[in-house]
């Protein structure tokens, strides 16, 4: 893979912390001037980033800005769970980092007005620009909620 983990970093830095339709949409222009192998290799290095993510001390902390009508937390959904783990790695690599070590530095992200889907478009947009074609792709890693199975107890069977 020609994309180092700096070189992804460096173009997460683009985004300036927010995965907007607007950022995103310039980060997939950025990378659509690159050789496809970088676009490939974004791909997965942003497929481990999320996956890394996907445990189960994060996707169980509750929506932030949300309750159930009797009071209780509203727990996230598995796409709001996504789109929490896309908002974290939006906002850059020492705040991807920082969430490994204290699970509270998650927790703004799963609010409702922090929503990093966007992020997700951002490598079949630039292999379309760089190729024409829609990308049919797969990574190493899956980046769906709950496909990491070392980091969710109750999966490790």
């Amino acid at each position: 893979m020609n994309m180092t983990w700096a070189d992804f970093w460096a173009l997460i830095a683009t985004l300036n912390g927010e995965a907007t339709q607007e950022s995103c949409q310039r980060l997939a222009e950025e990378l659509s001037r690159r050789p496809v192998s970088d676009i490939i290799g974004f791909a997965e290095r942003h497929a481990e980033a999320l996956y890394r993510l996907d445990q189960e001390k994060f996707g169980t902390l509750p929506v932030i800005d949300l309750t159930v009508l009797d009071g209780r937390p509203f727990p996230q959904s598995s796409d709001g769970f996504l789109y929490a783990r896309c908002a974290v790695v939006a906002a850059g690599q020492s705040v991807w980092e920082s969430v490994f070590f204290d699970v509270d530095k998650f927790a703004p992200y799963t609010s409702t007005e922090c929503d990093g889907e966007w992020l997700l478009y951002v490598p079949d947009r630039a292999y379309e620009l760089a190729t024409g074609d829609e990308w049919d792709r797969s990574t190493r890693y899956c980046f769906e909620s709950y496909s990491n199975r070392d980091g969710w107890s109750h999966l490790q069977k």
